[in-house]
């Protein structure tokens, strides 16, 4: 049965989502999402190696610090888990973004909008390459083979950012985080946070196999084309 979905924020969501069991929780769709899951991070795991080892020559070569930085991210039930990408940002990143966020109004006002800005100054040069070609969040195949994520899903967000997501956030729990999603085909760091929050609600309740296989060729085309930064 369809009914009227009233969004708590300012973007007006599809009025189709069902009342019933959302797909993504469907059991037979899980079961044919953690069988892709396993199959499509392995094949690429072996696959991408060579990338892999020269990513990391780079960062060794080129910057101080560990090669990989894990952080903590927001999972399937609200569970914990290390999230795995690329080192992007310097030894001392946070202490230039206060410096910056104390300084610089547009930049503080940027930043407390949608916890992003568009010239960051914790990125080190070979990051913003990473970031821009998304190669810094090739080590998050790791994570979709451990279980943490799969390989469409939200976006992982942090508990900073759950807030955000206001009454929705039990919708975000209701599935894994994955490498890419409706909002990193749906215009991924040109959108607002609102939009999309309003995406991951959409596809939590509406989206199915056949959808997860669409949105994964369209990542193909939005990152060859690298439009927008993770």
């Amino acid at each position: 049965m369809a009914f009227d979905f009233e969004p708590q924020f300012s973007v007006a969501l599809p009025k189709t989502m069902r009342e019933t069991l959302p797909a993504t929780t469907n059991r037979a769709n899980r079961i044919l999402k953690r069988g892709f899951d396993i199959l499509f991070a392995g094949i690429a795991l072996v696959l991408l190696a060579p990338v892999f080892g020269i990513v990391a020559l780079a960062l060794r070569l080129r910057e101080r610090g560990p090669i990989f930085f894990s952080h903590k991210r927001v999972g399937a039930n609200g569970e914990e888990f290390a999230c795995h990408k690329f080192r992007t940002m310097k030894t001392d990143g946070d202490r230039q973004l206060e410096w910056m966020l104390a300084i610089d109004p547009i930049a503080r006002a940027e930043w407390e909008a949608d916890r992003k800005l568009e010239r960051d100054p914790r990125v080190h040069a070979i990051g913003n390459i990473l970031r821009r070609t998304s190669l810094d969040e090739l080590p998050q195949f790791w994570n979709v083979l451990k279980g943490d994520m799969s390989i469409v899903g939200p976006r992982p967000i942090t508990w900073s950012e759950a807030e955000k997501y206001g009454m929705h956030f039990a919708d975000y729990c209701a599935v894994k985080p994955g490498i890419t999603g409706a909002w990193q085909v749906g215009g991924r760091s040109d959108t607002s946070y609102d939009y999309r929050v309003g995406l991951d609600v959409d596809y939590v309740r509406n989206a199915t196999f056949l959808d997860d296989i669409r949105i994964v060729f369209k990542t193909v085309g939005v990152v060859l084309a690298q439009r927008g930064a993770c």
